[in-house]
């Protein structure tokens, strides 16, 4: 049984780093990697209201989307095992690989996978493909991929409440349900800052807005500058990073999606971007199986 009770609040570290001191600013990370033992993060915050929503109607199955190495993906089948709720994933593909870590683990928790080719996967914001989805699961509710839509809002939401007064929030933006969310959360004396994970991720700013439908209650801006390549691409530069803030801040970080954050946080710090005096802070969405898959596509030369 999926209930309203809110989970203990993930802890807050301060980072004491020589950057920062020398610009005056304070940063605060909120933990929400510690959030849950098994459904990390912004994927814990963006699924509870959908899969409350699913109990509430009444239906027995979810149907969602993502890669091979997607933290959702991760995150919907630990949901599902947790739960016990009868998931079925549409997969980027054509076919799977057994060996990826993400993949062995989704099946472990029972997960029923459907690869699709990929031009079939840029359906799944079509109407007419999620009208024929719904009739080949008629049982199910369907969540998009990453878990963003109105209902996603509502858990991040909750995230806002629990973060300090500060003068700056930054999170890593992938779909945008993150940023939507703390938007509509968070006051208008707090600026929020997404980091774009992607390459060419321009048209996010329109979903997000299509996503707020005008209910923003702080300002935002998207960072487009800091994708080092493009989503799960990585640059020495940013490897050396995650090694360096895990190694002296105890900060661990993967290079997908948080790594990118606080690789950009520290560039526009050294930039003068923040005045003297602000407070930063900074939300760990979670996502560190991510290494995993890292670790996998490296040894397996994916590209």
């Amino acid at each position: 049984m999926i209930t309203l009770d809110r989970l203990p609040e993930s802890p807050l570290q301060t980072i004491h780093h020589p950057l920062l001191k020398q610009h005056n600013i304070t940063l605060v990370v909120k933990r929400d990697d510690l959030l849950h033992p098994l459904i990390q993060g912004n994927k814990w915050r963006k699924l509870k209201y959908n899969l409350l929503h699913m109990q509430q109607s009444g239906v027995s199955e979810l149907v969602t989307f993502g890669g091979a190495f997607s933290n959702h993906l991760y995150a919907t089948a630990m949901a599902c095992k947790t739960f016990a709720i009868t998931g079925h994933a549409i997969i980027r593909g054509p076919q799977l690989d057994e060996n990826n870590p993400t993949i062995k683990m989704a099946r472990a928790c029972g997960l029923s996978l459907h690869p699709v080719t990929r031009i079939e996967y840029r359906q799944r914001h079509q109407p007419d493909y999620l009208n024929a989805l719904q009739h080949q699961f008629p049982d199910a509710f369907i969540i998009p991929e990453g878990g963003s839509n109105s209902l996603a809002l509502n858990g991040v939401k909750e995230l806002a409440q629990q973060l300090p007064k500060s003068d700056y929030v930054m999170t890593a933006v992938g779909s945008g349900g993150t940023l939507a969310g703390l938007a509509q959360g968070l006051t208008k004396e707090t600026q929020l800052i997404g980091v774009a994970v992607l390459k060419g991720a321009e048209y996010l700013a329109a979903e997000i807005r299509t996503m707020l439908n005008g209910k923003e209650s702080a300002a935002w801006h998207l960072e487009h500058d800091f994708h080092h390549g493009g989503y799960a691409k990585v640059t020495p530069e940013l490897l050396q990073f995650c090694h360096t803030m895990k190694q002296h801040y105890r900060l661990p970080l993967e290079p997908i999606y948080t790594g990118k954050l606080f690789y950009a946080l520290f560039s526009l710090v050294a930039q003068g971007q923040f005045p003297s005096g602000a407070t930063i802070t900074a939300i760990h969405t979670g996502g560190l199986q991510g290494l995993d898959g890292l670790r996998y596509m490296n040894s397996m030369n994916v590209r």
